[in-house]
Order: structure tokens, then sequence, then C-alpha cells
């Protein structure tokens, strides 16, 4: 059976995106920070997709957008130029969920900025597609060519494959640094506590109080002076202290 170019192209091309991939599990499972991750994965996208030029990643934040990774300083302002104005194929993948493949020749009418913008760069295709974990928009990943033959429906396919890691990442990345706000707010009201236990230790001994008493010591210091209880414990034990 005769295999086609084409064909060996196809799954060579196929292998390598698998390869990319599985170098990205061991980046993203690791302790990096997310724009470590999206810097590796905007890198392996950029090598793995035919014509390839440049790959940025893109985050929407509301209204606010900005660009977390990039393979090229050079097409940075590209997609400045799209945040600046509100409009744009990077900004359309992201808000319609929709992946959008534009011949830089042929949107000068639709989007001028982005057109004009990118022909100054020498970029003559662009390949964007969203990130988003079911209705939440995340931004998009965008891939850069400079011929005007650059990304088929193949590419398309492939960069979806890295819009779901990188989608991953980001998401894995949120419900990290949640969590360690969650650890950090814990830590502090831990602290706090054992600081007004201190304090009111100090003045069950000093007063010779029970402990409820000391503590509504405290709170009614607190309350008169419109200060944070955990202040008012601390600047208890400093005077002591200075005693």
């Amino acid at each position: 059976m005769l295999v086609s170019i084409n064909e060996v192209e196809s799954a060579a091309r196929l292998d390598e995106a698998s390869a990319a991939l599985e170098d990205l599990q061991g980046v993203l499972a690791s302790e990096e920070s997310i724009q470590d991750a999206l810097q590796g994965l905007a890198e392996a996208a950029v090598r793995v997709i035919a014509d390839a030029g440049a790959v940025t990643i893109t985050i929407v934040d509301g209204e606010n957008a900005s660009t977390a990774a990039s393979t090229s300083e050079d097409v940075i302002r590209i997609d400045a130029d799209q945040y600046a104005s509100g409009d744009g194929p990077c900004l359309e993948a992201a808000h319609t969920l929709t992946p959008v493949r534009v011949a830089v020749g042929d949107a000068g009418q639709r989007w001028p900025k982005f057109a004009e913008t990118a022909e100054q760069a020498g970029v003559r295709a662009y390949l964007s597609a969203p990130l988003a974990v079911g209705e939440d928009v995340l931004g998009s990943l965008n891939v850069y060519g400079y011929t005007d033959e650059a990304f088929d429906p193949y590419d398309e396919a492939l960069l979806r494959l890295f819009t779901t890691a990188a989608s991953g990442a980001i998401t894995a990345a949120r419900r990290s640094s949640r969590s360690r706000q969650i650890i950090e707010n814990l830590t502090r009201a831990l602290v706090s506590r054992a600081e007004i236990d201190q304090a009111k230790g100090a003045l069950m001994a000093v007063h010779g109080v029970e402990a409820d008493a000391a503590f509504q010591r405290l709170v009614d210091e607190s309350q008169t002076t419109n200060t944070k209880l955990v202040e008012v414990a601390r600047r208890l034990m400093e005077s002591l202290r200075r005693e």
C-alpha cells in the first residue's frame, strides 16, 4: 500500500505535537509560574504548527486583555493594537469562542489597524483559537505566519490541542492561587488569634480577672478606639514589654 507524502508529513507533525504536549505535561504539573508554563506552551506551539513564525497567548480579564507569553517581540505590538482598539481576530476568537483564520491582505476592511500593523511586521496569515473553560473566557492562542499560504484546517486542529493544554494550565494556576490565598488568610488568622490570646493572658495575670473579662476589655478598647482587635492586643503586649 502506497502512502502519500502528505500523509507522512501529517503523521510526523502529529507525532511531534504529541511529543511536545507530553513535555508540557511535566511543565504544567511543576511548580513553575503560570507565565513560565504559558511561555513553554507558546514555544512548543511555534515548533509544531507548520508555517508558524511566532506565537502569542492573550489573556482576557473582563474588559482588559494582555499578552501573557510570546515567542517573538516583533508581534507583541500586533496584539497590543488589537487590545487598544478593542477589536481584532484574537479578541473575536476569545469573545465568540470560535477559531479565526485570516489572510492579512484580506483583513484591511474589517480590522484596519490589525492589518496595518501586521503588514508592517511582515505577517501574512493569522490563526487564533479561543482559550476557555466552558463559557468562561480565558483568552486566545495566536499564531503568526509569514506566507500567504500559511495554516490549514489541520493546523487549526493542532492548535486546539494546545488551547486545551493552555486552558488547563490557566485554570490550575487560578485554582492554585486561590488555594494559596486561603492558606495565607488562615495563617494570618491563626497568628492574630495567638496574639489576642497572649494579650488576654497578660490582662488576666496583671488584673486578676477571668478569661471572659480580659477578652471583653480588649473588645471594649477595640470599639472605643476603632482599632482592630489584633492591633489592640499588639499594642498592649508592646506596652508591657517596655515596662
